[in-house]
Parts: C-alpha cells; sequence; structure tokens
C-alpha cells in the first residue's frame, strides 16, 4: 500500500510543498494529493493590482500538476481528524480523504478584529474574488465620472501597497490611508521618508494614530468621533487563520496557527506538519515568523526535507528559517527594499525608486515560475521510502 501524502491547500506554501515532494520521492511507493477550493494558482502578492485593474496570472491548478503524478481534488476542507487521519472535504467530489502524512497549508484570509461592519461594507484584496468584487467597485466610481472617495484601513505593507496602487493606477480617485500609529513605523529613517514622499506624490491622504471603530456602507468611523466618508473601503489591517486546526485538536497558538517544532512537524501530532501562515514557526532568531510569502517559502522548504528525511531514513537537512527583510511595491515604478537585521530591526540603509520596484517584480516573476514548473530539475532517481508498505505512519515518521 502506498504512503498517502495529502497536501491541503495550493497557495505559495501548499503548492511549493507538493510540487518538491513529487520532484523527490518515488511514485511506486508513495502518492500525493492537492486539494484547493480554487482551480487556479493565486498570486496573492498581486491581487491589489488586479483590484487596481491590472491582469495578472492565474495558472490552472490542473495543468501545474499536469504529468507530475499529483492528484488534484478540487473541493474546500471542512474538518481535519487527525485521530482518524481523514480530511472532510465538501464540493462536487465531497467525503472524505485518508492520509498517512498531512501538510496542512490553508493559509490565511482578512481579519476583522471584531470591527462592527468590516464583514458587510468592506473590501479587502486576500483572495481573487474579493480582488474582483472590489475592481467591480473601482470601475463603477471611475465611470460615474465624479472621482470617488477610497479608505484604506492599515498601514502594514498590504495597506501600503493597496493605496499606493490605486492612487497611481486610478488617478481620478481620492486615496486615503489610514494608520493607527507612525506611517512606515518599521522602517529606516530614510525609507520612511521615502514611503512620506511617495504618497505625497501620488496624492495619498494618510491619516496617522487613528484607529477605526466601526465601517459602514459609506463612511468610516473613528475612536476619536470622526466621521469618514467613504465610496469603497479597503480592509487590509491585519490577517488571520482557519479555524480547521484549532475545532481539529492540533495544538494552536490563540490565534490558531499550528504549534510546530523547527522541521515544521505539529508537536501534538506527528504525521502532520504546517507550512506559510498556518505554522506558528520560530525563526533563527527566536522570533514567530510573520505571515508572508517569504516564510511560506522557507517553512515549505523544511516541512519537504523533514517528510523526505524521514520517510526515506535520512538525515532531514535544515534549512534557514530567517526573515531578510520587506519588499515594498510603490505603484508599478517605485518601491522599498528594506532589510532587517537579526532582532527584526530595520537596518539603516534601504533601496528605493525603480530599482527596487524591479527587485519586487523580479521576486514575484521567480515566485510564479517556480510555482508553474513544480518538477523542474526532476532528478532522474527518486528515493524510496526506507519503510515497509503498509506500515503505519506513526512508526515511519518516528
Amino acid at each position: 500500500m502506498k504512503h498517502r501524502i495529502v497536501v491541503v491547500g495550493a497557495g505559495y506554501a501548499g503548492a511549493y510543498v507538493a510540487g518538491n515532494l513529487t520532484r523527490r520521492l518515488s511514485p511506486a511507493d508513495t502518492e500525493i494529493t492537492v486539494v484547493n477550493a480554487e482551480p487556479d494558482f493565486v498570486e496573492r502578492l498581486r491581487l491589489h493590482q488586479l483590484a487596481a485593474g491590472h491582469e495578472i496570472e492565474a495558472p490552472k491548478l490542473a495543468d501545474v500538476f499536469a504529468g507530475t503524478g499529483i492528484r488534484l481534488r478540487l473541493a474546500r476542507v471542512t474538518a481535519v481528524d487527525p485521530e482518524r487521519q481523514v480530511v472532510a472535504i465538501a464540493g462536487a467530489d465531497g467525503g472524505e480523504l485518508g492520509y498517512d502524512t498531512l501538510v496542512y497549508a490553508l493559509g490565511s484570509h482578512v481579519a476583522d478584529h471584531g470591527v462592527p461592519g468590516v464583514a458587510e461594507h468592506a473590501f479587502h484584496v486576500t483572495a481573487r474574488p474579493a480582488a474582483l468584487r472590489l475592481r467591480e467597485r473601482l470601475d463603477r466610481l471611475v465611470r460615474r465620472g465624479e472621482g470617488g472617495r477610497v479608505l484604506v484601513v492599515g498601514d502594514g505593507l498590504t495597506g501600503i501597497e493597496t493605496a499606493t496602487e490605486f492612487a497611481e493606477s486610478r488617478p481620478s480617485l481620492s486615496v486615503a490611508l489610514i494608520a493607527r500609529g507612525e506611517l512606515g513605523a518599521r522602517l529606516s529613517d530614510g525609507a520612511r521618508s521615502h514611503l512620506r514622499q511617495a504618497c505625497d506624490r501620488l496624492g495619498i491622504t494618510v491619516l496617522e494614530h487613528t484607529s477605526v471603530e466601526a465601517v459602514e456602507a459609506t463612511r468610516v468611523l473613528c475612536a476619536d468621533g470622526t466621521a469618514l466618508a467613504s465610496d469603497a473601503t479597503v480592509w487590509t489591517a491585519g490577517f488571520s487563520v482557519s479555524p480547521i486546526a484549532a475545532a481539529s485538536g492540533l495544538k494552536v497558538t490563540e490565534n490558531g496557527q499550528i504549534v510546530v517544532d523547527d522541521t515544521m512537524r505539529s508537536v501534538s501530532h506527528p504525521n502532520v506538519y504546517a507550512a506559510g501562515d498556518s505554522a506558528h514557526a520560530i525563526g533563527d532568531n527566536g522570533r514567530p515568523l510573520p505571515m508572508s510569502c517569504a516564510s511560506a517559502g522557507s517553512t515549505g522548504r523544511q516541512a519537504t526535507d523533514a517528510i523526505v528525511g524521514r520517510l526515506t531514513g535520512r538525515e532531514i537537512a535544515k534549512s534557514k528559517l530567517d526573515y531578510p527583510g520587506n519588499h515594498i511595491s510603490l505603484g508599478r515604478r517605485d518601491g522599498i527594499l528594506q532589510m532587517v537585521d537579526d532582532e527584526a530591526r530595520a537596518k539603516p540603509k534601504y533601496v528605493g525608486g525603480r530599482k527596487a520596484a524591479r527587485i519586487k517584480s523580479g521576486i514575484l516573476q521567480i515566485s510564479l515560475w517556480g510555482i508553474s514548473h513544480p518538477t523542474f530539475g526532476l532528478p532522474k532517481r527518486k528515493r524510496r521510502l526506507a519503510a515497509t508498505p503498509g506500515v503505519s505512519a506513526e512508526k515511519a515518521l518516528a
């Protein structure tokens, strides 16, 4: 009986792990199944560009995994039962899917932090359908010919990139960026100044030290009693993970991320691995890795190495678990590359302008190419499992 590896989620982390596992493990004694709700690979890092009106690639997962031996199930994961070792899925081809090794990579979605009205009235850019819905609203505002006011709530990387992209691509709209504290507080002095200049150049109104208490259909209510008119409120004030892991009995943090060891293995269930935003992974600096594409790459790489090593009886390679810095797009022709030190503090030097924009664009292109070619460099000889067929996953992974 083949060892069943199930990967739930085909974002940056899940697609990376699935592709690399099929490159390195022999199909003679392993089968790999990927479960994903959407048929396309979503370039989440570019969804703000999609909402702004640009076209971005959305490779079909069926095409991505064609010829690799990976089985694709287009379905929504509804539950995980780590004791019975099954995943419950809903869709046209629903039911239960058994596994011997599970890779949990369901990613994250927008977090409303309990603010009233966010779910009902705010837009976001954490999913392709949501970005397209926002795009339609912006199109209507532009066609109206009277302009329109767009409020972007949240000054993290997503908020900054969204506000600057909208202001550059939709110059007829009035864009405001609401920051809870100082704009770009985590950047170096030079990078923070560059960011402010970019906002000024693009005509973005920055509202610092402002907290939003409620979102309504046509306005945002702030903690100081101010009411800000809005034709489209875009919520970018953080991310949260699916409650599925917490409901399954896996050990999770307060925010629902799966607690893993330094090989991305669940500390409570040894045949479950987590990668990407779903994993509470501690970096080499002793701090939790942030939810990001960079973290998806490092955690996915480590999970792959650990699974291959344990299943084939080889030494587990250790990946660097670090977060070197932030690559921030400020529209299509400007950007900031801000490196950080071992304590996650911004280094004094930064790269700004067109060079930073080209670097960010190159990173996005490389990431998409890597996902779209999961078996590039396919080895001529794949590794066989060390465990005999039919042995339990617990023993095989011990």
